[in-house]
């Protein structure tokens, strides 16, 4: 079951990244099919996973413009490839939540649906975009220590920059570069306001008042 909430605080998302193009977001809250249904601050939750998906795009946006202007989109894939796990992996340390990005049509294999993710993923293929601004829902999983709060932010395909290396007509060169670093890469052919994928931000439940 779901309603939609209040605008989100994310920033703006990064160029070119397996999952950094967006924008500001919209919330649908939703209960795990699977989990209990104790209570939890979700403003606070909500803000608190913007702060840390608008550090990661902003840091991951920083590299990748500096990237394409030294060398355009082939150097701007290799700095993608290695600095927004990079990136993920200490903002995860920093925050105490793991953050991820996830896709069912997704470049890094690491980056899939799992079972639980399928159902609220397909909540935001029905609806990537809700007044213009990327959908986010949130739902709690789990019980006792496992117990997670879990965000999961819609990406929708935007014409540009994301097309150049998601779009329809993704040029030879930049192809041949994906397939190099992302062999049985899945996410090219995206039309304009498709959910390309989403970043998921989830939270220990102890840790988030959950």
């Amino acid at each position: 079951m779901s309603r939609r909430m209040f605008p989100g605080l994310v920033a703006a998302s990064a160029a070119l990244a397996a999952g950094g193009c967006g924008g500001t977001e919209t919330d649908t809250v939703s209960d795990s099919a699977s989990g209990p249904t104790a209570s939890f601050d979700e403003a606070a939750v909500l803000a608190r996973s913007a702060e840390v998906a608008g550090q990661f795009q902003a840091e991951l946006q920083a590299k990748l413009k500096e990237a394409l202007a030294a060398g355009g989109p082939i150097l701007a894939l290799d700095v993608c490839h290695s600095a927004a796990p990079m990136i993920a992996a200490e903002l995860s340390q920093e925050s105490g939540a793991d953050l991820s990005r996830v896709s069912a049509r997704n470049r890094n294999p690491d980056g899939g649906l799992t079972e639980e993710l399928l159902p609220h993923y397909a909540l935001l293929q029905e609806m990537p975009l809700t007044d213009g601004k990327p959908s986010r829902e949130i739902w709690r999983s789990g019980e006792g220590e496992a117990a997670r709060i879990n965000v999961l932010s819609a990406i929708p395909m935007q014409e540009q920059p994301c097309s150049v290396c998601h779009g329809t007509d993704v040029a030879p060169e930049v192809a041949a570069k994906i397939n190099e670093l992302y062999p049985g890469d899945k996410a090219i052919g995206f039309e304009p306001g498709e959910l390309r994928g989403a970043m998921l931000i989830s939270w220990p439940a102890d840790e988030v008042g959950g």
